[in-house]
């Protein structure tokens, strides 16, 4: 008789669309099996690090989708280390899957995993060990429940060194929710008693939230993290502590890029309020157009100050440099060429030029209609900018990849 762990073994890399049309051997637990297989191939893209380690439970699909990938886990890893020195505790008060707990607690003398799903504890009790997380406290509860169960006697001096929270985000018929006030739990509500009983607490929200919005309902915010993942925006973090300013740091990040992070304090934001605008763009110029992370936190034109660069309009989101910037935070392109929109500008400028990468920016049309209209294929070598510049006119910029 073969065991569930022998046949997930010999079978780990087989399709389990097919496997579930076979017959099972006698003794072999078809669902628990299955889930396995399909949790460790889907570890294998999104936790390597994890589909290493022999021997890990995995939880139903929804489970293994929501949680985070390694790369974001690694990025909260170093956050949560730069912020408690000391590396006293840290708890997680929403453990799901534990894919953050796992890498945050590594450098802490205690952590506290907290899951109301029981389910989800048994798998990190079995998980936690073989992940080395010996210092690991595992509780079946509520948010709310343990943060009823802790006692502040000395406020200056918190109970816990790093406090995380990423709440679910759907409701109760499974439908993905956004609003602050709609997730479990309500930070609203227990925003007071955290600071309370933790130094920090770091708060992962969805990346579609308006981060304003996001920055009136939150107190006593710090540092705003925008987390990208090769040019995709996967999640926001929100640093919160008793000891915040109230005008946070925001850190734009683009992991797995080779980009470098941009971090902007008050001083660099204010900067950004007398930026020059550019004249007409001429070839030989230099066009940065910044990364998803810059964007959703609308830090756009700091992001440009920064670096010393001018914008080409308010609202174009383009900008021009004299010279190459390495591991800038942006797609940067030398520009090759410029055309208005009349027949004959376009006709000579689009001559020989069969196909390219077209993007639209500040600009009265769809790239599909344009597309039409300047009757070119996509791909290739070339991009285009269809924009508009500070005095209402349109252009076309043509540009060549740089960097």
């Amino acid at each position: 008789m073969i065991s569930n762990e022998e046949y997930i073994e010999q079978n780990r890399d087989m399709d389990v669309r097919q496997l579930a049309f076979q017959k099972m051997p006698e003794g072999v637990d078809a669902k628990w099996v299955l889930r396995q297989i399909e949790g460790y191939q889907l570890a294998l893209k999104k936790l390597p690090q994890w589909a290493e380690v022999a021997g890990l439970h995995y939880p139903p699909r929804l489970s293994m989708e929501q949680c985070s990938s390694e790369a974001t886990a690694q990025y909260k890893s170093t956050l949560a280390k730069r912020l408690s020195s000391r590396c006293g505790v840290l708890a997680d008060l929403t453990g799901g899957f534990g894919v953050d707990f796992s890498y945050m607690a590594r450098p802490f003398a205690k952590a506290i995993y907290v899951e109301r799903q029981e389910e989800l504890c048994k798998a990190a009790r079995h998980n936690f060990p073989l992940l080395g997380l010996t210092q690991a406290e595992v509780i079946a509860c509520t948010a709310e429940e343990f943060l009823d169960t802790i006692d502040v006697i000395d406020p200056d001096n918190k109970l816990c060194d790093i406090t995380f929270l990423d709440p679910a985000r759907r409701d109760d018929a499974g439908k993905k929710t956004i609003a602050i006030s709609d997730c479990t739990p309500d930070l609203l509500q227990l925003q007071t008693k955290l600071l309370s009983f933790s130094r920090f607490v770091i708060v992962k929200l969805s990346p579609m939230l308006d981060i304003t919005m996001a920055l009136r309902t939150l107190h006593h915010v710090s540092e705003v993290h925008v987390v990208s993942v090769k040019g995709e925006c996967k999640e926001l973090l929100f640093v919160i502590t008793d000891k915040a300013t109230g005008r946070p740091d925001y850190h734009c990040v683009n992991l797995g890029s080779g980009e470098s992070d941009l971090i902007l304090g008050l001083a660099e934001i204010e900067k950004a309020r007398n930026m020059s605008i550019a004249s007409v763009p001429q070839p030989g110029q230099y066009l940065f157009e910044p990364n998803a992370s810059i964007m959703k936190a609308a830090m756009q034109d700091a992001f440009a100050a920064s670096y010393g660069l001018q914008k080409l309009h308010p609202m174009s989101n383009l900008f021009l440099g004299t010279a190459p910037i390495a591991s800038v935070p942006a797609r940067q392109f030398i520009i090759t060429g410029i055309s208005n929109f009349s027949k004959a500008s376009l006709k000579a400028f689009l001559k020989d030029m069969p196909q390219a990468n077209l993007t639209i920016r500040n600009f009265p049309s769809t790239v599909a209609d344009l597309r039409k209209r300047l009757k070119i294929k996509e791909g290739g070598s070339v991009y285009l900018f269809a924009t508009t510049l500070s005095d209402g006119s349109h252009i076309l910029i043509s540009a060549s990849k740089a960097g």
